[in-house]
């Protein structure tokens, strides 16, 4: 066997539909689009959602809503996170470098700490953002909170 004499497996591969190529193919004539009507002409596209003249759905469904531009968009990082890499690394400092070295948040997110866990560990927390249990929590164990 080599490349001159190889061949797909029979049966697996159809001869292409050779269609409007005269009566003797099978497929001449109207070429099984029908008679006349607009979707028998060539050209023929129909609009995204049409439904034959009826109201389109889009246009029967009210708009509602708006996207604010102004958004800023929090990756959360909750306590006990911050307790887990503390007994870890041994860290007292927590700020988004070392969150993104831990692979939790990438280098350019905004971070908030969250008050989800239980926190034991005196840290040393920067963040862009603080919930008010996350706070209440780190300064409750003498540590600090502070808004970059």
């Amino acid at each position: 066997m080599d490349l001159s004499n190889l061949k797909p497996a029979k049966g697996s591969t159809h001869k292409e539909k050779r269609i409007a190529r005269g009566q003797g193919s099978g497929r001449g004539g109207t070429s099984t689009r029908g008679h006349k009507g607009q979707k028998s002409r060539s050209g023929y596209s129909r609009k995204i959602g049409f439904e034959g003249g009826q109201m389109p759905l889009q246009r029967r469904v009210p708009k509602f809503g708006f996207k604010n531009i102004n958004r800023k968009e929090y990756k959360g990082v909750n306590i006990s996170i911050l307790q887990e890499l503390a007994e870890k690394q041994g860290i007292t400092e927590i700020n988004p470098e070392v969150l993104n070295k831990a692979g939790l948040v990438s280098k350019k997110s905004l971070v908030k700490i969250l008050g989800n866990g239980k926190l034991k560990a005196k840290l040393d927390v920067k963040a862009h953002a603080f919930s008010k249990t996350a706070r209440e929590a780190i300064e409750a164990v003498k540590g600090t909170a502070e808004k970059i």
